[in-house]
């Protein structure tokens, strides 16, 4: 017989205090991966990946804004301009004759010297954008900002923000590594919006009959504008770096004299080609009225109106002395304006193609020079 050998059967409290006190190595392990903490350079690299992480996310979620943005804004863009152009002809209802005499009769010459004024002007205002430029630390050439200027100025002719963008953009294209940062170059319109600004305040007594507004509000609004350059003067002494590099401009007096000096010229010269756009129609106006057209124009260009600006600014300030005469000098502005922001964006499109025309090196004259045979 064979003898039968049984195992010796452990109960089941006998196993389970064996299990609890004699944990292998596999349970141990477990146990201390669950109980331990990151090291510290796996922090040291979540929290570097963390800022990164987030600026991205901050990025990308400021261009989705601004493209909805834009969107939005053509769209309010192309609205608005029907809206105005709607208003005008019901105003001009019954009136036709009078508009279209009045815009016919403009001689030649008036229109011809209107178009070189605004083009001027865009030339002394791209001349201060200059200086601000190279105020901010940029090396580029005066050339290439001109350039730049101009191709934005083509987008000015439907919107002011999409003017703006287009000759940031264009100037950063054009010369990545030898101008500020499109944050820096944004900053740098500040000082130049700012000095208009001035200048409109200063000649916003030219609104008070017209708006009926006390006599005290361009004094006190020129005052609260010259604060502010003040403030912003000193604290871009404070801070030489980061976005405040913009406005260094304004901390320097040799600098913000000739910034001030052109913004000057291109603001005569927008109020002598309004001045000149009224006398042409048949409107008897003044220096004065001219000018207070040209702060309605300013102001009404942050609305989404589009091309219709001059109109809406010439009815709004002299409507009251006919409105035929009035609705045609602004057609006539607007119709000049749109002239020289061509011709200068014209000429600075040409002259890229023809700098990289010129700069273009040939295409035969290396090829040729490596594959010509060895004299021997």
């Amino acid at each position: 017989m064979r003898a039968s050998v049984q195992a010796p059967t452990a109960s089941p409290g006998a196993t389970a205090q064996t299990r609890r006190r004699a944990p292998g190595p596999r349970a141990r392990a477990g146990k201390a991966e669950l109980i331990s903490r990151p090291s510290a350079a796996d922090r040291a690299v979540v929290e570097e990946r963390s800022p990164r992480e987030s600026k991205r996310f901050v990025v990308r979620a400021g261009r989705r804004l601004g493209a909805l943005a834009a969107c939005r804004r053509t769209a309010l863009t192309v609205v608005g301009t029907l809206l105005a152009v709607g208003v005008l002809v019901l105003v001009l209802a019954g009136r036709w004759a009078q508009f279209a005499s009045a815009a016919t009769a403009a001689p030649w010459w008036a229109l011809a010297a209107a178009a070189v004024l605004q083009t001027a002007s865009l030339l002394a205002r791209t001349e201060a954008w200059s200086v601000c430029v190279h105020a901010a630390g940029g090396t580029v050439g005066r050339r290439r900002v001109f350039r730049a200027a101009g191709v934005g100025y083509l987008g000015n002719i439907v919107n002011g923000e999409l003017g703006f963008a287009a000759r940031i953009a264009s100037l950063r294209r054009a010369a990545p590594r030898e101008t500020p940062n499109v944050v820096v170059l944004a900053t740098t319109e500040i000082p130049i919006v700012l000095m208009e600004v001035s200048l409109a305040t200063l000649f916003s007594f030219t609104l008070v009959a017209p708006l009926s507004l006390p006599w005290w509000t361009p004094l006190v609004a020129f005052c609260a504008v010259l604060a502010v350059v003040a403030g912003l003067a000193r604290l871009a002494r404070r801070h030489p770096s980061g976005w405040w590099k913009g406005l260094a401009v304004l901390s320097e007096p040799r600098a913000r004299t000739r910034v001030a000096t052109f913004v000057v010229l291109a603001v005569c010269g927008q109020i002598a080609r309004n001045w000149l756009m009224l006398y042409a129609s048949g409107v008897h106006a003044s220096v004065f009225d001219a000018a207070a057209v040209l702060i309605a124009v300013a102001a009404l260009g942050v609305l989404p109106v589009g091309p219709g600006v001059g109109t809406g600014a010439m009815v709004l300030i002299l409507g009251s002395t006919g409105v035929a005469g009035v609705s045609a000098a602004g057609v006539l502005l607007t119709a000049t304006g749109t002239a020289g922001a061509l011709a200068y964006g014209g000429w600075a499109l040409a002259d890229r193609v023809w700098t990289k025309q010129r700069t273009k090196p040939p295409l035969g004259a290396s090829g040729t020079a490596q594959r010509a045979p060895a004299l021997t």
